[in-house]
């Protein structure tokens, strides 16, 4: 899958990165952070606008800069890069809105196959976790990067 994507900037650990989306609004500058959780191995990816104020990640900002697939072709690239330095890691993933969980479902589904030769991926229904498919209206993604420890 070569998708345009943005130049990434990474922290050492590499739980946190940050990139500037490019478009008709102008520069903006985004973080992608992943962050551990109380289940081992289960990572929460958050993802949003730099807060100009703060620094933190700002979620519920809509930017509108006419280059969503390249920004989620550059988030797919974290996933890649923080799943080869934490390979046993499981990334869990939602939209702040259900909009936007949309948005990322229509992500996954277009690029699935591609996708599933290295990852598998789960949708959530109803609190239940399912194999991701298309058409499945998920309110959140599980995803771990597939190795010789595991397959499905």
């Amino acid at each position: 899958m070569k998708l345009d994507r943005y130049e990434l900037k990474a922290g050492k650990n590499l739980t946190v990165f940050e990139f500037i989306s490019d478009g008709p609004r102008g520069q903006i500058s985004k973080l992608i952070q992943f962050t551990p959780t109380n289940y081992k191995d289960l990572y929460n990816l958050a993802f949003g606008d730099k807060h100009t104020e703060t620094g933190q990640i700002d979620d519920s900002v809509i930017s509108n800069n006419g280059d969503s697939e390249r920004v989620l072709a550059t988030v797919v690239a974290t996933v890649y890069a923080f799943t080869d330095k934490y390979p046993e890691a499981w990334i869990y993933a939602t939209g702040s809105t259900k909009a936007r969980t949309r948005l990322y479902r229509m992500g996954i589904s277009k690029y699935l196959e591609d996708a599933k030769k290295d990852f598998v991926i789960f949708g959530q229904v109803h609190n239940e976790w399912e194999a991701f498919v298309v058409g499945l209206d998920c309110e959140a993604f599980v995803v771990k990067r597939k190795n010789r420890k595991f397959e499905l």
